[in-house]
Order: C-alpha cells, then structure tokens, then sequence
C-alpha cells in the first residue's frame, strides 16, 4: 500500500477509534454502564474485575481495546505488511485518536465557555 493511501486509512481509523472510544466512555446515552462501570472499578475486591471495569471509564484506555478490534477486522497495517506493521498501527491509532479526541474536548469546552459569556451579556443587557 502507498504511503498516502496508508496515512489516509490511518486518519480514518483513527476517527473510528475516537467516535467510538468517546462515546462509551464519554456520552450521557451510556451514562448507566459507565456508572456501574465506575462503582465497579473503585468497589471490585479483585483487582482484576477493578481493572476491567476502568477500561470502560478512561477513553485512552477503551481506545487501545477498541483499536484492537478495528485492526482484527480491517487487517490493517502501516508502514510494513507484516506483524511488525500491525504492532505499529496498534500504538500509533489509539494516539492519533487520542489526539483527536482531545481536540474535540477543548472544542466543546470553548463552545460551553462562548455560550455562559453569551448568557451573561443577555441577562446584562436585559437589566
């Protein structure tokens, strides 16, 4: 595969993993899961189940997890075509999508942030 058409599926993969991984572990539609989940984490006597359940809380986590799959059904790989290539895109998917959702958090904040101040000057300019 070219190296553009490599970066290309990289940046597509990439989005898969963050709309994913955010949406588990980051949106009110799995807010229960993630609550059980939660109280799992912290409460579990074995360490193990508290392990287990922490994967579904922590994006960065949830994204190696949700890469793994990814890659078993594309068959992806970047740069070598052999295992080599499969162990580099296993590292480098979960950062760009890490990175991507990242972005978005401080895209979101900014917006929550524009959308208070705009809220203050309506309730000033209306007194």
């Amino acid at each position: 595969m070219q190296i553009g058409t490599q970066i290309y599926w990289l940046v597509i993969l990439s989005i898969v993993v963050s709309s994913i991984a955010w949406t588990v572990t980051q949106e009110e539609i799995f807010a229960e899961p993630r609550k059980f989940a939660s109280d799992r984490s912290e409460n579990a006597k074995s360490i193990f189940i508290r392990k287990f359940f922490y994967v579904f809380t922590c994006e960065y986590c949830f994204s190696h997890w949700v890469t793994l799959f990814v890659l078993m059904i594309s068959d992806f790989r970047l740069l070598f075509s052999d295992w080599r290539g499969l162990l580099i895109s296993f590292f480098t998917i979960p950062w760009l999508a890490n990175q991507l959702m990242s972005a978005y958090r401080r895209l979101r904040v900014g917006i929550k942030h524009e959308n208070a101040l705009a809220e203050v000057a309506s309730k000033d300019s209306k007194n």
